[in-house]
């Protein structure tokens, strides 16, 4: 079984922080009604989805993977690099100690949930604005006891690795090949997003499903080409506040389960 933790949106997500998209109006209750479909849709593909009250002084807070990565074994709390970010985790951090032991991130580190990008037994984190060299050894630190390695990846002109690249299977990859070396992951499969389709590379996996965004009509389609269940969600408002669809959960195992 699978858990996915949310939060609604914030009535200040107009005040969002932005870094490679121009600012342009947010309607927010569209947007708390997208991500209410949204959740509905995890739903639907087999998750638990628990639903965090909104923080209305906390814009950016409905992006709740940023502020934390969730394994089998332990949770990590991060520490944002937008300063404006780090009253998010403590509310995450209560809901997470349900489900896993915690650990965190420290002063001067950051990181976001969305540079790091867990294959097997490997994480890769973004080299981004968001997440600093401390931050990334800091986590190499705090998961070898779990068995697992960190690597940095550079990243260019996005604000996130998971802008760049996710996983579709254990196999493959959905990489936008501007903005992350594709030899990186040159060990996997890789199937590129539609080049009209710039930010088409950001989708959840979430057993044998994918869910993407439904304005990357062309990446979807050359996902259903190769094989693979795709679910599409308006997130039209939440992109204007330089979201995507990882970045609106925490999906993780639920304890106990394997799968």
């Amino acid at each position: 079984m699978w858990t996915a933790i949310t939060r609604e949106v914030s009535p200040a997500l107009a005040g969002c922080e932005l870094s490679f998209i121009e600012r342009d109006a947010i309607d927010v209750d569209r947007a708390s009604a997208q991500h209410h479909a949204y959740q509905r849709a995890l739903e639907a593909l087999g998750c638990r989805v628990v639903a965090l009250p909104a923080e209305p002084a906390l814009p950016d807070s409905v992006f709740v993977e940023d502020v934390a990565i969730v394994l089998d074994e332990v949770a990590i709390l991060t520490r944002p690099g937008a300063a404006s970010r780090r009253g998010e985790v403590a509310g995450v951090g209560v809901e997470l100690r349900r489900h896993r032991s915690v650990l965190a991130i420290e002063a001067p580190g950051t990181i976001d949930g969305g540079d790091v990008l867990r294959l097997g037994r490997t994480l890769h984190v973004g080299q981004s604005a968001r997440s600093n060299p401390e931050g990334i050894a800091q986590l190499g630190a705090l998961l070898a006891p779990h068995g697992y390695a960190v690597a940095g990846v550079p990243t260019f002109g996005c604000l996130h690795l998971k802008s760049a690249v996710t996983q579709l299977d254990d196999e493959t990859l959905l990489l936008q090949p501007q903005w992350v070396d594709r030899e990186r992951f040159a060990s996997f499969r890789l199937i590129e997003i539609d080049p009209a389709e710039a930010h088409a590379a950001n989708v959840v996996r979430v057993g044998d499903a994918l869910l993407m965004p439904a304005s990357f009509p062309r990446t979807q389609q050359r996902l259903i080409e190769a094989g693979y269940k795709v679910v599409a969600v308006d997130v039209s408002e939440l992109q204007k506040a330089e979201g995507a669809v990882t970045c609106c959960s925490l999906v993780f195992r639920t304890a106990g389960t394997v799968g």
